[in-house]
Formats: C-alpha cells, sequence, structure tokens
C-alpha cells in the first residue's frame, strides 16, 4: 500500500477528514475529529514508511507477538495504539486493512451515541 492509496482508503471511511494538528509531518486522519491513524511523512519519503493506529488492548498484543513489523505505538500510549512498519512488507493488504478498519471502529465505538448517529 502506497501513501496515496493509504490516503484515499482513509478518507473513504464516513465523516474521515486529514490534518497537520502536530507539525507539517505528522498526517492524521480523525472521524468526527477523533485520530484513528497517524503517518510520518518523512519516514514513508525515506522508504521507512509506517503508521500508527488504535487497537483493543488484547489484540494489540496478539499483534505484536504474531507479527515482527507490529510494535506499540511509537509517542502513543502503549497500550491502546501500535505502530504499524509497512516498509518490512511482511503484512498483506488485507491484513494491513483489516487495522485500518479496526483503529476506525475502535475510535467510533468510544464515542457518545450522539456522535455515532453523525456518522449515518
Amino acid at each position: 500500500m502506497d501513501i496515496e492509496q493509504l490516503r484515499a482508503y482513509c478518507l473513504s471511511k464516513p465523516k474521515s477528514t486529514e490534518d497537520f494538528p502536530f507539525d507539517q509531518d505528522t498526517l492524521v486522519f480523525k472521524v468526527l475529529g477523533k485520530m484513528f491513524a497517524l503517518v510520518p511523512l518523512k519516514k514513508w519519503e525515506a522508504g521507512l514508511a509506517s503508521i500508527n493506529l488504535k487497537c483493543d488492548p488484547e489484540y494489540a498484543i496478539q499483534l505484536r507477538e504474531d507479527y515482527q513489523s507490529i510494535e506499540a505505538g511509537w509517542h502513543m500510549s502503549k497500550k491502546h495504539w501500535n505502530t504499524i512498519y509497512l516498509h518490512q512488507s511482511e503484512l498483506d493488504l488485507k491484513l494491513i486493512t483489516k487495522l485500518l478498519d479496526h483503529s476506525y471502529d475502535m475510535v467510533v465505538k468510544g464515542m457518545t451515541k450522539k456522535m455515532r448517529e453523525k456518522l449515518h
């Protein structure tokens, strides 16, 4: 998955937006203002593509044990975020999109009922 595919996939999610809230290097995808994916663009440009994704804590641990290219979230809550190192080519597109979906769904799940209603 290249950066344009990733961007298009994230923006295809209902009510998703992109932003640079921290600096001009970290592209952040949000759903109704809540982060679900962070992408360090300089690393992508250097051939070290990675993405930070929200994850259920138990599933996060399982993924870290099963894949060398998934680690606790860099500069994030280690309990709720994973860093996915795409440049290692260990993960196939199906798993990457599944993890993106999971992250989005985790963020939506944590929203109030009123906020979730805005997604429809």
